[in-house]
């Protein structure tokens, strides 16, 4: 199969650092807390990368499961990630502005053998677009500046 690409536009939203972002019809709002300056109306873009993995991990759960023999009967994902706001907020040498880390449980409910759902596991991290992007760093590209006048 041919590369697919997906695109978004994210554009400041009115007041504060809302953000309001669009991808092929949906729109998701995104803010940050108080104590970051913002006004909490939306998830920030941490926690919407941490979403974002969560869900990826249950959709190819729920995707491949049967195929791959697993009677899942629920499934979720906990995420988290590790923070130093230095590196963001004051610009710190040496201090990332990103995650230091992230962790995840899986939650799956299942009457499939352990040692199947422990293989299940590591075919949903194997296949999980998300967790190849963050795992292996992926190239990021300015295609270039536009200036509006």
């Amino acid at each position: 199969m041919a590369a697919v690409t997906f695109k978004a536009v994210s554009h400041k939203g009115k007041g504060g650092l809302i953000v309001e972002s669009q991808t092929h019809g949906f729109k998701i709002v995104m803010d940050e807390p108080e104590n970051l300056g913002g006004t909490n109306q939306g998830m920030n873009p941490l926690e919407g990368l941490l979403v974002s993995f969560g869900s990826c991990l249950v959709i190819v759960g729920a995707a491949f499961a049967k195929a791959q023999g697993i009677d899942l009967q629920d499934l979720w994902i906990e995420t988290e990630g590790n923070l130093d706001t230095d590196g963001f907020l004051r610009g710190i040498e040496g201090v990332r502005p990103g995650f230091q880390d992230v962790h995840f449980t899986i939650h799956i409910k299942s009457n499939s053998p352990e040692a199947k759902l422990h293989e299940f596991q590591k075919f949903m991290e194997s296949r999980c677009p998300v967790t190849d992007t963050l795992r292996n760093g992926t190239r990021i590209n300015a295609n270039t500046l536009v200036i509006e006048r």
